[in-house]
Parts: structure tokens; sequence; C-alpha cells
């Protein structure tokens, strides 16, 4: 399967997931199920960044549209997809990854590289996102409480995505 076809799908899929299965699901207040932004984290090493901002704009559009969220998820989307190759820049080798695959993934990274580059990135997009959401240091406890508890939710739900859909080759 190609890389575009392969990505395609699994935009549809995350976005759907996250709409129709994880929005509906309420574990505790500060606890937020995301999963969608797997999509900007799995693209290819070597995509151009207007194109991944622009993904990322699309993904996130596409969720406000679902969620009528007015414009928050785009921000932290864009946000997350400007600073990707920054992170990944600083993770990556000297001479780069030695890899035949072309996506970020434990097996093209490495476990703890691969663990690192989604924590920070995940971490970033939650900042974003509940500092819009929340709109104000009124409740900053509050805020700081959902970053954390909704990250580490997010980040088991991508390594167990990665876990299910990614065998060691």
């Amino acid at each position: 399967m190609s890389i575009l076809l392969r990505n395609i799908i699994r935009f549809v899929l995350l976005l759907l997931l996250q709409v129709f299965v994880l929005n509906k699901i309420l574990v505790h207040q500060l606890i937020s199920l995301e999963l969608y932004m797997l999509f900007i984290l799995l693209l290819p090493f070597n995509i151009p960044r207007p194109a991944l901002m622009l993904l990322g704009l699309l993904l996130g559009l596409s969720l406000d549209m679902f969620m009528n969220t007015m414009g928050i998820h785009a921000f932290a989307c864009v946000f997350m997809a400007y600073l990707r190759p920054f992170i990944i820049n600083i993770l990556s080798p000297q001479g780069g990854f030695e890899t035949n695959m072309k996506t970020p993934s434990m097996i093209s990274m490495g476990v703890s590289q691969f663990l690192i580059y989604v924590s920070i990135l995940v971490f970033l997009h939650h900042l974003a996102l509940f500092t819009l959401e929340v709109f104000g240091f009124g409740n900053l406890g509050y805020m700081l409480l959902k970053i954390l508890f909704s990250t580490i939710a997010s980040l088991v739900l991508i390594v167990l995505y990665e876990l299910l859909f990614f065998s060691k080759k």
C-alpha cells in the first residue's frame, strides 16, 4: 500500500475514531482521550513543513467542524505540526535515522526516542489546546492537571496503537 493511501486512510479512521468513539468516553473531568494527533506524528520524516502545517490545519478544522470548537483544535494541530521538524532534528542521531522506514515509529526511531518524541509533541499539543479551551489562568491548577492527565492518557493510547498496528520486521 502506498504511503499516500495509508495516510489518507489513517486520517479518516483517526478522525472518525476520535469523533464517534473517544469523545463519547467520559473517564474523568480531567482526562480527555485524544488520539487524532497521531496522524501528524506518523507522517513521513521528509514531508515539507508547509505541507505538514497544511495537513495539521485540515485535521484540526475537520475536528473543529465535528465538535463545534471554533478553531482550537486547528491551532493546536498547526502548532504541533510546526514544532515537529524541530523535535525530530533534536532527537535524530548525527547522520539521521538509519532505517528503511520513512515514518516515525518505535521501530524506525527506537523505543526511547519515539516515546520522547511523542511525549514532547503530545504535551505541547495539549498545552496549546487546553490553554485555549480554558482561556484564562484563573483555574491554573485545573488546567495543568488536565494537560498532565490528558497527555498521559493520550500517550497510553498511542503506545497501544503502536504495539497493535506495527509489528517488528
